[in-house]
């Protein structure tokens, strides 16, 4: 037996370690979820018996509390919208920043790397007020602000894929007449399908699950899931902690099912664009 096959069973054993690792959070609120709300600071670690047992009390309440499927639709079209705008724009952008080579197409793609280290919080404040003085503090313009802040990530990677697409194909788009529109919409992004399905769903994580960006743009006038879970808080710090359980797994369950569906199809794009770029 070689040292490789010596190793597997500890790197089996610590692989199980840590997917408990990071599965035990999410297996905590679904079990907290079905428990009284009086018993879950007592004993949250211990699985509902008949004492603690609700049903689906939780997710009822909850419900009506927060108008949930109201709050559901704002964040799927918020989600929607934006990551349909970043894949549209920045894999353009990506193209044609690899293939002009200017300084000037260099010094943009540089500003956009160079965006992806500045913190939120560093442009916040000052971003909301733009926001608010030009109009874009409405479920509409946030969809224009996450456009910019998604840029960054998604034209590297869209950059990074494009390397890998040899020049004798949009070569031979020309010659046979076809311009810049033809080439791009007929064969380039049929072409970026792999990292295109990788951008779109790294942002509808991300999306579907900011708080921040959507409580200071928009406010609680268009309240998204993450900001009306915060309703569930009461006076004095009192928080209905069945009902905000409850209310975190159904956030979390469209997402989890987006992720298992898609997954194979971030390992491909990152893989590709990462080797062949």
């Amino acid at each position: 037996m070689n040292d490789t096959q010596q190793k597997r069973p500890f790197l089996f054993l610590f692989l199980v370690v840590l997917a408990v690792a990071f599965l035990s959070p999410i297996l905590i609120v679904l079990m907290n979820s079905f428990k009284g709300k009086f018993f879950i600071s007592d004993a949250p670690f211990v699985f509902p018996n008949s004492d603690t047992y609700v049903g689906l009390e939780n997710y009822t309440s909850g419900i009506q509390k927060i108008n949930f499927f109201s709050a559901f639709g704002m964040s799927l079209f918020i989600t929607i919208g934006a990551v349909a705008l970043i894949v549209f724009f920045t894999s353009m952008t990506g193209w044609y920043l690899t293939r002009v080579k200017t300084k000037w197409a260099s010094a943009l793609f540089f500003m956009f790397v160079f965006s992806m280290i500045v913190p939120f919080q560093m442009v916040m404040f000052t971003m909301t007020k733009t926001a608010n003085v030009i109009g874009l503090d409405n479920p509409i313009g946030i969809l224009i602000i996450y456009l910019g802040f998604g840029s960054g990530l998604s034209v590297f990677l869209f950059s990074g894929f494009v390397k890998s697409i040899p020049l004798e194909i949009e070569e031979a788009v020309m010659i046979d007449g076809g311009g810049p529109p033809q080439m791009f919409f007929k064969v380039i992004l049929p072409i970026l399908k792999p990292i295109a399905i990788t951008v779109a769903i790294l942002n509808v994580m991300w999306v579907w699950n900011d708080y921040l960006l959507p409580y200071l743009v928009i406010g609680t006038e268009y309240k998204t899931i993450p900001i009306a879970v915060q309703y569930l808080k009461g006076g004095y710090g009192s928080i209905d902690m069945g009902a905000m359980m409850a209310m975190l797994v159904l956030a979390i369950i469209p997402i989890v099912i987006f992720y298992l569906i898609c997954q194979k199809y971030i390992i491909e794009g990152v893989v590709a664009g990462a080797v062949k770029g």
